[in-house]
């Protein structure tokens, strides 16, 4: 497949009229958007600044490259743009932006379109490409360019394969001497140097700077005359994956990632950890750090491994604690989903026929306590342990996990018995430091597990579920008993928390919250996830109301997004509203956060419960009081829809 393929001429910008990034995001997308190749112009939007918050995609060198991969794209394109006077993207080298490249792959793209788009990255690196690029003056002359430059490329490929062929005989030796050919799987560098390194590319999406990171890395250490394996963790998964024998003979390992790579595997080597664009920007400076071993000894995430201050970032201990709980929470949502669905799906059908049905018996054992809610827990607990200690945490995490679950210490003793485990299994990598390197092999596969689990499972049963299973007890009882007006405020509490970051802390600290006391209060009846869910509907449907009542307020394709808020408010996904509140965080959050809190407070003020963690509208059907609960959601999407369209100001007038 061609770059041109996706990258078509009716979408291309050759005059970008936008003046700040938001202006030049919200330019890229309408041209998708009027091609048709994008079906939910909100919800790319949203994929969008989720891939900027990881870290810009201004890559520096006057390019801008933001992507996401995402369902709301029909077709994979690439929309090319060009700024003459330039423009700031917050790019890594603080330079102004001129080409641009929005990337829109499709949940499913097939291999041949993600190597198409890794091709597109590799060529970005050329910079006097770049400044071919630059001259173009019509959508006929860039696919020009692009072809004739795919062209070489693969002239060029079939000429390494070529050399590789013929090189079969001596293959044995090919891979330590002799200059090495630049392909993917091949160690690139100079057949006299001893200096080897190996390292990893990978950003969220994993189709454009992953592979950009790969090419700027082999070319900068060809250039240096070392040697150099990389392995891409792109969207086709790990590719080119390091050898075990390759990583005891490289000098030092570079991660350049902006998500979770597997580490366990580089223990006891100097790492340099740093994000993906210092891939691109900084090659030269981690290769020569690698090879000299100026880096961090790699123990495991939260383990002896020195920050290297300012140019890695130092981690604080909230932000780490943070990240660890996140991972748990996010491979707990999928069976709170999956199975709070079926449970809602069960009560449904039980309220029609009897609970003796066979349908809501089979559903309430796949759904319930013995199904995929009765994981709950151990997975959280498990993943908790497993992003401080790496994979030998996993198991005495889960164990731990259950056991809380078993002896009543909830979703506290899982929490408590997850960061635990994680902890206990770095301790035990200090401990058992000193062993001979014979043994090395049996320490993840038997002393991580045996010790772990033993040390976990002991102060889990004699500690942690004790202490835990008393306080969720009372707990418990506590928030059963609450008088009417300590509900409400707590109702105000919950419903307001959801809207602060609408899926950040304060939001899934909210969520968790009530899930944990409907997971471990010994029965369903979904008091605080009323108020949960009921505070999460409310920024999408208030931002498609205002959208709606207050036009003038709001541009064209502001009015056209808005439009889809009213489904995701409907589906309790908050995230709908956060293209709004990050265009104008002042008003949308503030507005959003009081109609919130009155929506949460109002489940409370008139006693309602919704026994199921998920679905909105849909399982509003099961709450004791349902027209209740949609009217508490209606009066808090039309306090927020009211409070921002007249606070709002016009968008000629906004600054």
């Amino acid at each position: 497949m061609r770059i041109t393929d996706l990258m078509i001429q009716e979408t291309m910008i050759m005059d970008l009229q936008a003046t700040t990034k938001d202006e030049a995001i919200d330019e890229l997308i309408a041209s998708l958007n009027r091609s048709g190749r994008i079906n939910d112009p909100v919800l790319f939007k949203e994929m969008i600044y989720k891939r900027e918050a990881e870290s810009s995609t201004g890559i520096g060198g006057g390019i801008a490259m933001p992507h996401a991969k995402t369902t709301a794209v029909n077709e994979p394109t690439v929309v090319f743009a060009k700024s003459r006077k330039g423009l700031d993207f917050e790019a890594l080298d603080d330079q102004p932006a001129h080409v641009f490249f929005m990337i829109a792959a499709p949940e499913g793209a097939g291999n041949t379109h993600l190597r198409t788009l890794a091709a597109l990255s590799r060529l970005l690196i050329d910079s006097d490409f770049i400044s071919q690029l630059m001259s173009t003056d019509t959508p006929a002359e860039v696919s020009a360019l692009f072809d004739a430059k795919q062209a070489e490329a693969a002239e060029k490929e079939a000429a390494k394969e070529k050399a590789k062929a013929e090189k079969a005989a001596n293959a044995a030796s090919a891979s330590t001497t002799g200059q090495q050919q630049n392909t993917s799987g091949v160690i690139v560098g100079n057949a006299n140097s001893e200096d080897f390194v190996v390292a990893v590319t990978a950003c969220p999406t994993g189709i454009a700077h992953t592979f950009m990171a790969e090419d700027a890395l082999k070319k900068k250490a060809q250039e240096m005359g070392i040697n150099i394996r990389v392995e891409t963790n792109g969207s086709e998964g790990a590719q080119n994956v390091l050898t075990a024998d390759e990583i005891a003979r490289a000098k030092g390992v570079i991660v350049a990632a902006d998500k979770n790579v597997e580490m366990a595997r580089f223990d006891g080597k100097p790492v340099l950890q740093r994000p993906v664009s210092d891939g691109i920007r900084k090659s030269e400076e981690l290769i020569r750090k690698a090879v000299n071993g100026d880096a961090p000894i790699y123990r495991s995430q939260g383990g002896n491994a020195k920050e290297e201050g300012a140019s890695t970032g130092k981690i604080s201990v909230g932000s780490k604690i943070y990240k660890d709980l996140m991972n748990g929470i996010s491979h707990m949502l999928p069976f709170v989903v999956g199975g709070g669905i079926l449970l809602a799906i069960s009560f449904l059908f039980e309220q029609l026929a009897s609970p003796e049905n066979p349908i809501v018996q089979l559903l309430q054992t796949i759904g319930g306590g013995t199904g995929a809610f009765h994981f709950l827990i151990p997975v959280l607990a498990g993943f908790i342990a497993m992003s401080i200690g790496d994979r030998p945490a996993l198991m005495p995490g889960m164990v731990g996990g259950l056991m809380a679950v078993n002896s009543n210490a909830g979703f506290l003793g899982g929490l408590a018995a997850g960061f635990l485990a994680g902890y206990v299994v770095i301790g035990l990598r200090k401990l058992f430091k000193g062993l001979p390197k014979a043994i090395d092999g049996l320490k993840p596969i038997l002393l991580y597990p045996v010790f772990g689990l033993l040390i976990v499972g002991a102060i889990s049963f004699y500690v942690f579920d004790p202490i835990f299973g008393s306080l969720n007890t009372w707990l418990v009882d506590a928030l059963g008993n609450l008088g009417t007006g300590n509900a409400v405020l707590l109702g105000l509490l919950l419903g307001g928390m959801m809207s602060i970051d609408m899926g950040g802390p304060f939001n899934k600290a909210a969520y968790t919250f009530a899930i944990g006391v409907f997971t471990s209060s010994g029965n369903t009846d979904g008091a605080w996830m009323a108020a949960v869910m009921a505070g999460g509907m409310v920024p999408p449907l208030a931002i498609a109301l205002a959208t709606t009542f207050f036009k003038s307020k709001f541009t064209e394709q502001e009015r056209k997004s808005g439009l889809t808020n009213y489904v995701l408010g409907f589906s309790f996904i908050t995230e709908g509203a956060i293209p709004f509140a990050a265009a104008d965080p002042l008003r949308v959050l503030t507005s959003c956060i009081l109609g919130s809190a009155v929506a949460g407070g109002l489940t409370q003020l008139w006693s309602i419960n919704v026994p199921a963690p998920h679905g909105g509208i849909f399982v509003a059907a099961l709450a004791n009081h349902a027209l209740l609960f949609l009217l508490a959601v209606a009066i808090g999407a039309v306090i927020s829809g009211l409070i921002l369209g007249l606070w709002k100001k016009s968008p000629t007038l906004v600054k």
